[in-house]
Formats: C-alpha cells, structure tokens, sequence
C-alpha cells in the first residue's frame, strides 16, 4: 500500500525534494493554489491541482506512489480553490474570472455554475441529510449556496468583509474574511449563520480547517495566519482552556533575538488520526497533534515555500505543493524555478502517540 521504500527514478535533486518523497509528474507551470483528492466514494486516488496559470490539472495516484496525468481544465482566470463532489465524477473550479466551473470528468467537459462580482477565493460541495449544493465565497463579501443545475443561487449570505478562507464540514462551514472576521454557519436544513468569533489571532487570517470530535462530529477549526500561528478552536469550548494558539512556521532565531516568521499557507485534519499538518512560507511542513499539544514530525526546508496540502481519503497520502507564494514580492519571485507536488506515505506519522 504506497510503500515509502519503493524506488522510482525521481528527477529532483535533493535540495529540492529533501524529504525524498514521491514527485508528481507534469506539475503546474505557475504556482499552486489548491488541491484536492477524490472523495472514498471511488475505488481510485485521483488528485486534482488548480494554479495561477489558469489550470486545473488531475492525476492518478497509483499504489506504487506513480502518477498518470489524466486531463486538464482552463479557466480565464487563474484558479484559486478546487473541490470534489461526493460521487467522486465532478470538479468544481473557482477561479478570478469571477467564476466557478463544473468539469465532469467522464465527458471531460466543463460549463459555469457559478458567478460573484470578484474572484471567487473559495468552494466546496456540501452533501446535506436532504439537499446537496456548492457553497462559494468571494472578494465581493458574499457567500452565495448553488442548485448547479439552476443559474441563480439559492441563497446568498452577506458577509462583513471580502472572503479569504473557508471550510465546510456538514452540517458546519467555518468563513474567515479580510479583518479577521470569523464566522460559523449550520447548513442543517437552510444555511445560516451560527455564531461570530472574535479572531483569537492577531494578523490576517490565510487558512482554516474544520475538526471532529471523537464520534466523528464536527466540532471545531485550526485557523492559521500570516504571522505563523495557529488557533485551536472549539466552537462550543466546554472548558475555555481547550482553546489555545501555538507557534509554528518560523526560524529559530539569529543571535541577537530576531525570529523569522512565516506565513501559515495551509491547514488539514488526518481523516482517521485526527492530528494535523501545518504548510507554510518556510518551506517546511509539520504534523501535530492538537490534543496531545506536541509536534509530531517536522519536515527539511524545501527551497520555496510550501502553498498548499491534503490528505487523500483513507489518510495514507499526504501531497503538497511546493512554489512560490508571493509572500516575499516580485523581487524574490525566479520564473526558473520548477513548481512541485509532492506525495508522502504518513499514515504512521501521525498516529498519535500513545501516552505511557
């Protein structure tokens, strides 16, 4: 089952695949913005990547860790976020063309089945108890809900700031927006607003992720931040200490006392452990487990940042890209160097470690 120890001729040297991990071929010609494995509801790993070059591309992930490029989708803008549908036979593409696409995969085409009036940041499927649909959020302080059948949304929720990062989890969905605006919806029955959070953060909020209890409830969120933390957030905290904050993503120090600090780019939830990973402008990942409160590996700096991550369904694949995120300007930005995803085995990572 994706054996780490499988030897394939990889074309990376080690500076830039220091972990040694599996590379995915044809990777995107600009930098990475989304990624998203297919859901459990079919039989193979598919892996789909959106990037500034205005494509959406998708892999097959074979058991031996090699990839098989299938196809690819453009938009006119470049892509922003990438979902799934539940059945595992649609991609949804959000883009700064101000649109979301729908690309079946069996036909290979692709039609618009949405619209906001800025660039579409995030979407995700939401498979509701007794209504399916896309949620979208966008710079244009809407969070709009779509029948994609239909042209009009079947709902639109007003937000108090442009939309920067959103999660969903039924029946939850977690929206940061531009000054550090936090709010929790339930999308029982009709979505709406749940509950607004004074940010726990100090700095813009880049990434938020939903987590489950142990019945497998969604319970709360990891939302990280330009400033290289992260906030552990219960959204009905039975003790006021579950919540906390850590530091992650920065430099030791030099030594007269300064620390680098790094943007968080991305957050996501091990689908069986319930631990994390940690993506960020260092070019380093790192797994934790939040409820032990320790870090459960740290990973080699890449020689760019590290933009975005996921796991695949069952938690045996952990991918993520690796190029450049503008953190640092145009003058650190150098065309020559390659953008890559990478695949790592790390099911027994981020087992929690058992407390003796």
């Amino acid at each position: 089952m994706f054996n780490q120890s499988t030897t394939l001729a990889t074309t990376t040297s080690t500076s830039s695949n220091p972990m040694k991990d599996f590379e995915v071929v044809s990777p995107p010609d600009d930098s990475i913005s989304s990624l998203a494995f297919s859901p459990a509801t079919i039989p193979q790993n598919f892996l789909v990547a959106g990037s500034w070059d205005c494509n959406v591309r998708c892999w097959e992930v074979e058991q031996t860790g090699k990839t098989v490029p299938k196809s690819m989708q453009a938009m006119t803008g470049p892509i922003l976020d990438v979902c799934w549908s539940d059945d595992g036979t649609k991609v949804f593409m959000a883009s700064c063309d101000k649109m979301v696409k729908c690309w079946d995969l069996a036909s290979n085409q692709s039609i618009q089945v949405a619209a906001h009036d800025a660039p579409v940041v995030t979407c995700h499927w939401v498979k509701g108890s007794n209504y399916s649909c896309l949620m979208t959020g966008s710079w244009d302080k809407t969070l709009k809900f779509w029948d994609t059948r239909t042209p009009n949304p079947m709902l639109t929720i007003n937000l108090p700031e442009r939309c920067y990062c959103a999660d969903v989890d039924y029946p939850m969905a977690v929206v940061g927006t531009a000054s550090r605006g936090l709010i929790v919806y339930q999308l029982e029955g009709t979505p709406q607003e749940y509950k607004r959070i004074d940010s726990p953060l100090k700095y813009q909020h880049r990434c938020v992720a939903i987590f489950r209890d142990k019945k497998k409830a969604p319970t709360g969120y990891a939302l990280g931040s330009v400033e290289g933390r992260v906030a552990i957030q219960y959204v009905n905290a039975v003790n006021p200490k579950d919540n906390f904050t850590f530091k992650c993503h920065r430099s030791n120090g030099t030594p007269n006392g300064y620390q680098d600090i790094y943007v968080v780019n991305d957050i996501a939830f091990h689908p069986v452990h319930g631990t994390l990973a940690t993506v960020g402008s260092d070019g380093t990942f790192s797994f934790w487990d939040k409820d032990a409160r320790t870090k459960l590996k740290p990973s080699e700096a890449m020689e760019q940042p590290i933009t975005r991550c996921c796991f695949n369904h069952n938690g045996q694949i952990f991918a993520y890209s690796v190029s450049y995120d503008w953190s640092k300007g145009y003058e650190f930005y150098n065309p020559l160097k390659k953008n890559y995803i990478f695949l790592r085995s790390c099911y027994d990572e981020l087992k929690p470690r058992s407390t003796s």
